[in-house]
Protein backbone atom coordinates (compact mmCIF):
# COMPACT_ATOMS: atom_id res chain seq x y z
CA UNK A 1 0.00 0.00 0.00
CA UNK A 2 1.56 3.33 -1.05
CA UNK A 3 2.75 5.96 1.57
CA UNK A 4 -0.65 8.64 1.37
CA UNK A 5 -2.23 4.85 2.37
CA UNK A 6 0.63 4.93 4.97
CA UNK A 7 2.47 5.35 8.36
CA UNK A 8 -0.36 6.90 9.76
CA UNK A 9 -3.11 5.07 8.46
CA UNK A 10 -4.29 2.80 11.78
CA UNK A 11 -7.38 1.27 10.32
CA UNK A 12 -10.82 1.20 8.39
CA UNK A 13 -14.47 2.38 9.69
CA UNK A 14 -17.06 -1.03 8.63
CA UNK A 15 -20.24 1.62 8.58
CA UNK A 16 -22.29 -1.75 7.90
CA UNK A 17 -25.94 -1.00 9.34
CA UNK A 18 -25.24 2.20 11.45
CA UNK A 19 -27.77 4.36 9.08
CA UNK A 20 -30.49 2.00 10.37
CA UNK A 21 -30.19 1.80 14.04
CA UNK A 22 -33.48 -0.46 14.70
CA UNK A 23 -32.28 -2.78 12.32
CA UNK A 24 -28.94 -3.28 14.06
CA UNK A 25 -31.06 -4.01 17.44
CA UNK A 26 -32.90 -7.24 15.77
CA UNK A 27 -29.98 -8.38 13.40
CA UNK A 28 -28.26 -8.53 16.91
CA UNK A 29 -30.74 -10.82 17.99
CA UNK A 30 -31.38 -13.02 14.91
CA UNK A 31 -27.17 -13.20 14.32
CA UNK A 32 -26.77 -14.44 17.33
CA UNK A 33 -29.03 -16.84 17.58
CA UNK A 34 -27.91 -18.30 13.95
CA UNK A 35 -24.49 -17.69 15.37
CA UNK A 36 -24.68 -19.81 18.17
CA UNK A 37 -26.89 -22.73 15.54
CA UNK A 38 -24.23 -22.70 13.14
CA UNK A 39 -21.54 -23.71 16.12
CA UNK A 40 -23.96 -26.57 17.37
CA UNK A 41 -24.75 -27.60 13.89
CA UNK A 42 -21.52 -27.67 12.22
CA UNK A 43 -20.03 -28.99 15.40
CA UNK A 44 -22.33 -32.04 15.71
CA UNK A 45 -21.30 -32.97 12.01
CA UNK A 46 -17.72 -32.85 12.90
CA UNK A 47 -18.20 -35.09 15.90
CA UNK A 48 -20.30 -37.75 14.49
CA UNK A 49 -18.10 -38.30 12.05
CA UNK A 50 -15.34 -38.77 14.24
CA UNK A 51 -17.58 -40.84 16.64
CA UNK A 52 -19.03 -43.09 14.82
CA UNK A 53 -17.82 -45.79 12.40
CA UNK A 54 -20.51 -46.00 9.54
CA UNK A 55 -19.77 -42.47 9.05
CA UNK A 56 -16.02 -42.64 8.31
CA UNK A 57 -16.78 -42.35 4.46
CA UNK A 58 -15.61 -40.43 1.50
CA UNK A 59 -19.00 -38.26 1.82
CA UNK A 60 -18.83 -37.39 5.51
CA UNK A 61 -15.17 -36.92 5.29
CA UNK A 62 -15.96 -34.17 2.52
CA UNK A 63 -19.12 -32.97 4.79
CA UNK A 64 -17.19 -32.73 8.04
CA UNK A 65 -14.33 -30.28 5.86
CA UNK A 66 -17.19 -28.56 4.73
CA UNK A 67 -18.54 -27.77 8.53
CA UNK A 68 -15.46 -27.23 9.78
CA UNK A 69 -14.91 -24.45 6.60
CA UNK A 70 -18.24 -22.87 7.73
CA UNK A 71 -17.09 -22.70 11.11
CA UNK A 72 -14.34 -20.65 10.36
CA UNK A 73 -16.20 -18.37 7.22
CA UNK A 74 -18.69 -17.88 10.14
CA UNK A 75 -16.10 -16.84 12.92
CA UNK A 76 -13.97 -14.49 10.85
CA UNK A 77 -17.23 -12.21 10.66
CA UNK A 78 -19.99 -12.57 12.54
CA UNK A 79 -18.38 -12.50 16.05
CA UNK A 80 -17.17 -8.41 15.11
CA UNK A 81 -20.05 -7.94 13.66
CA UNK A 82 -22.32 -8.50 16.27
CA UNK A 83 -19.92 -6.22 18.29
CA UNK A 84 -20.30 -3.36 15.65
CA UNK A 85 -24.30 -3.91 15.99
CA UNK A 86 -24.17 -3.73 20.25
CA UNK A 87 -21.43 -0.51 20.31
CA UNK A 88 -21.14 3.06 18.69
CA UNK A 89 -16.91 2.13 17.80
CA UNK A 90 -17.05 0.25 13.91
CA UNK A 91 -13.10 0.18 13.86
CA UNK A 92 -11.17 -2.22 12.64
CA UNK A 93 -7.24 -2.50 12.16
CA UNK A 94 -5.64 -2.36 8.96
CA UNK A 95 -4.10 -5.61 10.09
CA UNK A 96 -7.38 -7.26 10.69
CA UNK A 97 -9.34 -5.93 7.81
CA UNK A 98 -6.15 -7.96 5.63
CA UNK A 99 -6.20 -10.56 7.96
CA UNK A 100 -10.23 -11.05 7.80
CA UNK A 101 -10.11 -10.44 3.34
CA UNK A 102 -7.78 -13.20 3.42
CA UNK A 103 -9.58 -15.71 5.36
CA UNK A 104 -12.80 -14.85 4.10
CA UNK A 105 -12.18 -14.82 0.77
CA UNK A 106 -10.08 -18.33 1.58
CA UNK A 107 -12.25 -20.14 2.52
CA UNK A 108 -15.41 -18.93 0.28
CA UNK A 109 -12.92 -19.81 -2.95
CA UNK A 110 -12.31 -23.65 -1.01
CA UNK A 111 -15.89 -24.09 -0.24
CA UNK A 112 -16.38 -23.63 -4.26
CA UNK A 113 -13.94 -26.32 -5.21
CA UNK A 114 -15.21 -28.38 -2.30
CA UNK A 115 -18.79 -28.37 -3.73
CA UNK A 116 -17.18 -29.44 -6.96
CA UNK A 117 -15.47 -32.67 -5.61
CA UNK A 118 -18.63 -33.64 -3.38
CA UNK A 119 -20.37 -33.81 -6.60
CA UNK A 120 -17.58 -35.82 -7.84
CA UNK A 121 -17.80 -37.91 -4.57
CA UNK A 122 -21.71 -38.28 -5.63
CA UNK A 123 -21.25 -39.43 -9.03
CA UNK A 124 -18.44 -42.19 -8.19
CA UNK A 125 -21.05 -43.68 -5.90
CA UNK A 126 -24.56 -43.44 -7.54
CA UNK A 127 -22.75 -44.47 -11.15
CA UNK A 128 -19.99 -46.47 -10.44
CA UNK A 129 -20.82 -48.24 -6.89
CA UNK A 130 -19.22 -50.94 -7.25
CA UNK A 131 -15.76 -49.02 -7.94
CA UNK A 132 -16.54 -46.61 -5.67
CA UNK A 133 -14.47 -47.67 -2.80
CA UNK A 134 -11.57 -47.84 -5.10
CA UNK A 135 -11.83 -44.82 -7.16
CA UNK A 136 -12.64 -42.38 -3.33
CA UNK A 137 -9.56 -43.96 -1.75
CA UNK A 138 -8.57 -42.27 1.52
CA UNK A 139 -5.51 -41.23 0.13
CA UNK A 140 -7.18 -39.73 -2.85
CA UNK A 141 -10.10 -37.82 -0.76
CA UNK A 142 -7.00 -36.31 1.11
CA UNK A 143 -5.72 -34.94 -1.66
CA UNK A 144 -8.62 -33.44 -2.91
CA UNK A 145 -9.54 -32.00 0.03
CA UNK A 146 -6.14 -30.62 0.26
CA UNK A 147 -6.01 -29.51 -2.92
CA UNK A 148 -9.19 -28.10 -2.59
CA UNK A 149 -7.81 -25.74 0.74
CA UNK A 150 -4.63 -25.08 -0.99
CA UNK A 151 -6.09 -23.57 -4.21
CA UNK A 152 -8.60 -21.47 -2.02
CA UNK A 153 -6.01 -20.02 0.19
CA UNK A 154 -3.70 -19.89 -2.90
CA UNK A 155 -6.00 -17.63 -5.28
CA UNK A 156 -7.33 -15.65 -1.39
CA UNK A 157 -3.27 -14.49 -1.21
CA UNK A 158 -2.94 -13.16 -4.81
CA UNK A 159 -6.11 -11.43 -4.82
CA UNK A 160 -5.92 -9.83 -1.00
CA UNK A 161 -2.40 -8.86 -2.35
CA UNK A 162 -3.42 -7.19 -5.20
CA UNK A 163 -6.44 -5.28 -3.39
CA UNK A 164 -4.49 -3.79 -0.63
CA UNK A 165 -1.33 -2.38 -3.33
CA UNK A 166 -4.52 0.01 -4.19
CA UNK A 167 -4.17 3.47 -3.13
CA UNK A 168 -6.54 4.71 -0.76
CA UNK A 169 -5.31 8.18 -0.16
CA UNK A 170 -6.55 7.94 3.80
CA UNK A 171 -10.18 6.59 2.56
CA UNK A 172 -10.70 4.61 5.55
CA UNK A 173 -15.08 4.26 5.09
CA UNK A 174 -15.66 0.94 3.90
CA UNK A 175 -19.74 0.61 3.38
CA UNK A 176 -19.54 -2.93 4.80
CA UNK A 177 -20.58 -4.97 7.86
CA UNK A 178 -16.63 -7.53 6.73
CA UNK A 179 -13.62 -6.36 4.81
CA UNK A 180 -14.72 -7.67 1.38
CA UNK A 181 -13.73 -7.11 -2.42
CA UNK A 182 -16.15 -5.07 -4.05
CA UNK A 183 -16.29 -2.61 -0.94
CA UNK A 184 -12.63 -2.02 -0.34
CA UNK A 185 -12.42 -1.27 -4.62
CA UNK A 186 -15.18 1.57 -3.74
CA UNK A 187 -13.09 3.46 -1.87
CA UNK A 188 -10.09 3.07 -3.94
CA UNK A 189 -8.58 6.88 -5.15
CA UNK A 190 -7.45 5.44 -8.68
CA UNK A 191 -9.38 3.82 -11.55
CA UNK A 192 -9.58 0.14 -10.33
CA UNK A 193 -11.04 -1.09 -13.95
CA UNK A 194 -7.75 -3.41 -14.01
CA UNK A 195 -8.79 -4.60 -10.31
CA UNK A 196 -11.98 -5.28 -10.95
CA UNK A 197 -11.60 -6.71 -14.36
CA UNK A 198 -8.83 -9.35 -12.94
CA UNK A 199 -11.08 -10.04 -10.07
CA UNK A 200 -13.62 -10.94 -12.30
CA UNK A 201 -11.77 -13.43 -14.54
CA UNK A 202 -10.43 -15.11 -11.39
CA UNK A 203 -14.20 -15.29 -9.76
CA UNK A 204 -15.25 -16.87 -13.13
CA UNK A 205 -12.87 -19.63 -13.49
CA UNK A 206 -13.42 -20.31 -9.47
CA UNK A 207 -17.23 -20.36 -9.82
CA UNK A 208 -17.72 -21.99 -12.84
CA UNK A 209 -15.39 -24.79 -13.39
CA UNK A 210 -17.22 -26.10 -9.86
CA UNK A 211 -20.13 -25.73 -11.39
CA UNK A 212 -19.61 -27.34 -14.69
CA UNK A 213 -18.01 -30.31 -12.93
CA UNK A 214 -21.48 -30.22 -10.85
CA UNK A 215 -23.78 -30.08 -13.74
CA UNK A 216 -22.06 -33.12 -15.05
CA UNK A 217 -22.10 -35.11 -12.38
CA UNK A 218 -25.73 -34.81 -12.12
CA UNK A 219 -26.01 -35.19 -15.44
CA UNK A 220 -24.63 -38.60 -14.69
CA UNK A 221 -26.56 -39.30 -11.54
CA UNK A 222 -29.68 -38.34 -12.96
CA UNK A 223 -29.44 -40.81 -15.45
CA UNK A 224 -27.96 -43.36 -13.49
CA UNK A 225 -30.92 -43.03 -10.79
CA UNK A 226 -33.41 -43.64 -13.44
CA UNK A 227 -31.90 -47.03 -13.66
CA UNK A 228 -32.48 -47.70 -10.09
CA UNK A 229 -35.22 -50.28 -9.45
CA UNK A 230 -35.28 -50.57 -6.06
CA UNK A 231 -37.60 -47.71 -4.47
CA UNK A 232 -35.62 -47.26 -1.54
CA UNK A 233 -32.15 -47.37 -3.08
CA UNK A 234 -33.92 -44.29 -5.16
CA UNK A 235 -35.12 -42.68 -2.20
CA UNK A 236 -31.50 -42.74 0.02
CA UNK A 237 -30.00 -41.55 -3.40
CA UNK A 238 -31.90 -38.83 -4.40
CA UNK A 239 -32.02 -37.74 -0.37
CA UNK A 240 -28.00 -37.61 -0.12
CA UNK A 241 -28.12 -35.81 -3.55
CA UNK A 242 -31.17 -33.70 -3.11
CA UNK A 243 -29.21 -31.88 0.45
CA UNK A 244 -26.09 -31.43 -1.69
CA UNK A 245 -27.95 -29.80 -4.33
CA UNK A 246 -29.83 -27.30 -1.59
CA UNK A 247 -26.29 -26.56 -0.54
CA UNK A 248 -24.92 -25.70 -3.97
CA UNK A 249 -27.88 -23.86 -4.76
CA UNK A 250 -27.45 -21.70 -1.83
CA UNK A 251 -24.02 -20.98 -1.70
CA UNK A 252 -23.54 -20.70 -5.78
CA UNK A 253 -26.95 -18.38 -6.05
CA UNK A 254 -25.22 -15.83 -3.72
CA UNK A 255 -21.45 -16.00 -4.53
CA UNK A 256 -22.81 -15.87 -8.36
CA UNK A 257 -24.74 -12.19 -7.40
CA UNK A 258 -21.68 -10.87 -5.54
CA UNK A 259 -18.35 -11.94 -7.59
CA UNK A 260 -20.22 -12.14 -11.43
CA UNK A 261 -21.89 -9.18 -12.39
CA UNK A 262 -20.44 -5.56 -13.40
CA UNK A 263 -19.53 -3.32 -10.51
CA UNK A 264 -21.64 -0.58 -12.12
CA UNK A 265 -25.01 -2.94 -11.76
CA UNK A 266 -23.28 -3.58 -7.79
CA UNK A 267 -26.13 -2.61 -5.38
CA UNK A 268 -24.33 -2.05 -1.48
CA UNK A 269 -27.09 -1.96 0.49
CA UNK A 270 -28.17 -5.69 -1.62
CA UNK A 271 -24.23 -6.64 -1.09
CA UNK A 272 -25.27 -6.38 1.95
CA UNK A 273 -27.82 -8.20 2.54
CA UNK A 274 -26.51 -10.82 0.18
CA UNK A 275 -23.08 -11.36 1.97
CA UNK A 276 -25.52 -11.86 5.22
CA UNK A 277 -26.85 -14.58 3.41
CA UNK A 278 -24.01 -16.63 2.41
CA UNK A 279 -22.06 -15.15 5.57
CA UNK A 280 -24.27 -16.16 8.20
CA UNK A 281 -27.78 -18.15 7.18
CA UNK A 282 -25.82 -20.52 4.55
CA UNK A 283 -23.33 -22.14 7.35
CA UNK A 284 -26.34 -22.24 9.94
CA UNK A 285 -28.36 -24.23 7.35
CA UNK A 286 -25.97 -26.54 6.50
CA UNK A 287 -25.70 -28.84 8.66
CA UNK A 288 -29.95 -29.37 8.96
CA UNK A 289 -29.53 -29.78 5.32
CA UNK A 290 -27.56 -32.78 5.25
CA UNK A 291 -29.48 -34.16 8.32
CA UNK A 292 -33.24 -33.55 8.35
CA UNK A 293 -33.72 -36.11 5.43
CA UNK A 294 -30.33 -38.41 6.33
CA UNK A 295 -30.94 -41.42 8.38
CA UNK A 296 -27.59 -42.36 8.63
CA UNK A 297 -26.83 -39.34 10.39
CA UNK A 298 -30.20 -38.90 12.19
CA UNK A 299 -29.38 -42.83 13.64
CA UNK A 300 -25.91 -41.52 14.39
CA UNK A 301 -26.92 -38.94 16.50
CA UNK A 302 -29.30 -41.46 18.43
CA UNK A 303 -26.72 -43.77 18.86
CA UNK A 304 -24.12 -41.02 20.29
CA UNK A 305 -26.42 -39.60 22.53
CA UNK A 306 -28.18 -42.93 23.77
CA UNK A 307 -24.69 -44.28 24.71
CA UNK A 308 -23.85 -40.85 26.66
CA UNK A 309 -27.46 -41.29 28.53
CA UNK A 310 -26.71 -44.81 29.34
CA UNK A 311 -23.06 -44.64 30.19
CA UNK A 312 -24.99 -42.28 33.22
Amino acid sequence: MDQKNGSSFTGFILLGFSDRPQLERVLFVVLLIFYLLTLLGNTTIIALSRLDPHLQTPMYFFLSNLSFLDLCYTTSTVPQLLVHLRGADKSISFAGCVAQLFVSLGLGCTECILLGVMAFDRYAAICRPLHYTVIMHPRLCALMASASWFIGFANSSLQSGLIFLVPLCGRNKIDHFFCEVTPLLKIACVDTTENENEIFFVSVIILLIPVALITFSYGQIVRALLRIKSASGQRKAFGTCGSHLTVVSLFYGTAIYIYVQPSNNYSQDQGKFISLFYTIVTPMANPFVYTLRNKDVTGAMKKVFCQDYDSR
